[in-house]
This record gives C-alpha cells, structure tokens and sequence, in this order.
C-alpha cells in the first residue's frame, strides 16, 4: 500500500486534507470519490516521507520535544503571529543540538512557499504521522494554530499513557529480579557452605527436602553456563517468533481471549485509539483517511487488522459501528459511545469522552494488578527462602541427632 496526500471538496463544498492508503493513485482517487469527496489533488508521499512509515519510532526525548514544539507553536499561532515568525520563535526556543537543524529545515521550507503539512512530510520519523495530517487539515480550514495545540495535546496524553504503564510494570519487575537474584545467592553461595558438614552422613538419613535444596544447588553450579546459554537460546527464538507477522498476530488474538488481560490490552489500545481518531475528526480529516491514520497507533495485530478493514469498508460508504462490532475490535462500552456518536453526529467529541472513560479504567486496572502481583511476589519469595532455610535446619537437627545417637 501507498501513501497519497489530498486536497479535496466534501459534500458541503468545504476543502478538506488529509491522507489515503491505496496500492496506486487512480484507487485513492476512487476511494475519495466512493466517500463522497471531490479531489482536487491527490500526491504520493515519496523519499522520507514514505520512510517514515517504516521507521524508527522516536524516543521519549524527543517525543516531549515535539510535543512541546507543537504546543508552542499553536499558543504563537492562535495568537496571531504569521506562521513563519511562529516557526521561528518555535525553533529559537528548541536547544537540543539534534532536533533544531531539523526544525530548521521545516522552517526553511516554509519560508520558500512549502505548506506546513509538507515541510512536516519530508522530516520522515521525526514526527508522528498525525502531524502532517492535522496540519493538513488546520490549513485548509484556516485553524492552524488550533490544530496544532490539539496535536500537542494529543501527544501529552499518549506520553502520559505510556509513562503510566511503564510505572506500574516497573515495581512487579523489579521485585521479581530480586526475587530470583535471592534464590540464586542462596543456591550458589548459601547452600555450599553447608555441604561439607553433612558429608559425613550415612546415604538416606537426610530429609528429602534437605537433598532436593542441595541437588539443586550442585546442579546449578554443575550446569549453570548450560542453564544461562539454553534460557538466551530460548529467548532469542521468542524474539525471533514474534517477529513473523503471522506467529504476532495469533499471540495477539489468543492475547484478547485471556480473561482480565485481555481486557486491560483492548483497553489500552482503545484508548489510543479513540483518542487519536476523535482528534483527528474533530481537526476536519475526513473519517476514512482518521481511520488509517489511527490505525498506526494500534500495535496489537489482529486489532490493527480489524481496524483496517473497517477503513477500507467506510471508504465505500459503510457504517462505523457494525464493522468494528462483527471483528471485536472494540469492547462493548467503545462501541456504545460511537454508535452514540454516529446518531448524533458527535462522533469526534464522543470518542474523546470514550478515551477519558477507558484512560481512567485502565488506571484503575493497572492499580489492582499491582496491588495483587506485589503481596503475591513478596510472599512466593518468602516462602522460597523460608523453605530453603527450613530444609537446611532440618538437615542440621537431624545431623546432631544422628551424632547424639552415636
């Protein structure tokens, strides 16, 4: 598939732009006109612009950068400044030494008559596909500067989506590390320095568990380059499987089955979902060419696929709601709020509501999990230990009975 940027008429004469997804440009210009719209231009998105669907996502740094970048340049904007002295200040204001030549090139291109939305094209993966299309979309409806502050608001709330589930894996990680750190100190360097007192005792007088602790010890020390060479063998090949597409795309759809985390995992993708499309509807992109758009930020597969086959069915004139509801896309909240939507034509506001309502579900989700998984790590770690200990003592007890009885 190819990428094709548009300028064209929808139904009540406005000028709308976006972007399109067709295998040629006479496909994207049919597409247009199935949905209703007259095309005045349709381009190919080519070189870096094209890239930047397949390349590398941007890190945090430079993920808050472009928010802020964009949320100034929408405050400059709605303030009144002409757009290149708005660029300027915006750009002054950046002093990371790797993203202000870019920002530089986006001014420069603006200064020589290239539109907002272009000059963003051609940066590749420095910005979010959203942005050319939001720009696209301010500058044929003459909102730029709101476009962008909803841009940025937009990226606040996804970087604040994912700093919140990165806290809370965080903590479970981190106690399990531990965890397993502890019960590694004691195979390796606990349980040794106990081996050379019951030596002497005859075969079979030890306590099963007493053998066990100690076999596994002598074990892990025997064959622990064994051991760590098999569990990197074994993540490499995971790795590598979820790599093929196919392999992905089941693991996640067997994802969404699981009770409880596959509704945590719907919800989070709903989230991203709901609000990156509710943006761009309400920025004027035309609910087609939103529904690519979104679809990008979707990294569960077989939701992803879902969703664009929904895309391609709404491009010929169809419904939101059915489609989404007969692929289990959405659950049956979101699907509530969007055919809420689509009767009463509020279709971008009520998907903002649908992101605030599922934003705070996740939260809450995410907070009982880990008040469960924290006890449950403690205490398993606890009992581990303990039932080292235990065997250990009891190896201990029964050796001086043994003694006494001699």
């Amino acid at each position: 598939m190819t990428t094709f940027r548009y300028r064209a008429l929808d139904r009540s004469g406005a000028q709308v732009a976006g972007q399109i997804e067709a295998a040629l440009r006479d496909a994207a210009v049919a597409a247009l006109r199935k949905s209703g719209m007259k095309p005045i231009e349709v381009v190919e998105l080519k070189g870096k612009a094209a890239a930047a669907r397949s390349g590398r996502r941007a890190d945090g740094k430079a993920r808050r950068l472009a928010t802020n970048f964009f949320a100034e340049l929408g405050v400059l904007l709605q303030a009144g400044l002409p757009l290149d002295r708005a660029l300027a200040i915006a750009v002054d204001n950046v002093s990371d030494p790797a993203l202000q030549p870019r920002l530089a090139e986006v001014l420069a291109a603006v200064r020589e008559g290239a539109p907002l939305s272009a000059a963003l094209s051609a940066q590749g993966s420095l910005f979010p596909g959203l942005a050319p299309a939001l720009a696209e979309a301010g500058e044929a409806n003459g909102q730029l500067g709101q476009a962008m502050a909803r841009l940025a608001q937009m990226l606040e709330q996804a970087d604040e989506q994912r700093r919140m589930i990165a806290s809370a894996m965080t903590y479970p990680i981190a106690l399990t590390a531990i965890a397993l750190g502890v019960i590694l100190l004691m195979l390796l360097f606990v349980v040794p320095q106990f081996e050379p007192l019951f030596a002497s005792a005859p075969p079979g007088k030890l306590p099963a568990a007493s053998r066990a602790v100690m076999g596994l010890s002598r074990f892990v020390r025997d064959n622990g380059l064994v051991l760590l060479a098999v569990v990197g063998a074994g993540f490499f090949a995971i790795r590598t499987a979820l790599g093929q597409p196919a392999t992905r795309a089941t693991l996640d759809r067997i994802v969404l089955d699981v009770p409880q985390l596959g509704t945590l995992v719907r919800n989070i993708e709903s989230v991203r979902f709901a609000r990156t499309l509710g943006a761009l509807i309400d920025g004027g992109v035309p609910l087609p060419a939103a529904l690519v758009l979104a679809r990008r930020t979707i990294e569960n597969r077989f939701m992803n696929a879902g969703v664009g086959e929904v895309a391609d069915l709404v491009r010929q004139g169809g419904g939101l709601t059915t489609p989404l509801a007969e692929r289990r896309v959405l659950g049956p909240m979101a699907l509530s709020f969007i055919r809420t939507g689509e009767e009463t034509s509020q279709l971008g506001p009520m998907l903002g509501r649908l992101a605030t309502v599922l934003d705070r579900d996740v939260k809450v989700r995410l907070e009982r999990a880990i008040a469960i998984a924290t006890p449950a790590i403690v205490v398993s770690l606890g009992v581990m230990v303990a039932a080292m200990v235990a065997s250990i003592m009891a190896a201990i007890l029964g050796f001086n009975d043994l003694a006494v009885a001699q």
